[in-house]
């Protein structure tokens, strides 16, 4: 134990204070971008901007608040978040069933009512717990 240096492993050498000095500098910015071209924006280009539906600044609906007649899907898929069962309907049926003026959202709670197995007895926990982004 006589010639050994306490530390001497855990400290840095002068030299490796150097290079880490070195990288620890600031590096120098990138000069700014270049300003934006001073010709005018095509009309074209406007209109194609202006007649695009999402600048009316209209939001997207829920999909459990459409009517049958405005949903995309060929399949309408309901999952119930309380029993994990999930019922599937073609839309044609659906809109058949009831109506293409029908609301998705009743029509999905009333195809997992008809069938619910999870009945408490209390209003608010009866029935199935629908999860529309099945």
């Amino acid at each position: 134990m006589g010639k050994e240096r306490m530390a001497g492993w855990r400290m840095y050498s002068r030299k490796q204070i150097d290079q880490l000095v070195e990288r620890a500098k600031p590096q120098p910015m990138p000069s700014a971008p270049a300003p934006a071209p001073s010709a005018p924006i095509p009309e074209a280009l406007w209109q194609s901007l202006l007649d695009d539906p999402r600048a009316a600044g209209k939001a997207k609906v829920p999909i459990q608040q459409c009517r049958l007649a405005d949903i995309q899907r060929h399949m309408l898929r309901i999952e119930c978040s309380r029993c994990s069962r999930i019922v599937e309907m073609q839309k044609a049926e659906a809109i058949r069933y009831f109506g293409a003026d029908a609301i998705w959202k009743t029509v999905g709670q009333r195809l997992l009512d008809q069938t619910c197995t999870n009945r408490t007895g209390r209003y608010e926990e009866d029935g199935c717990w629908p999860n529309w982004t099945a």
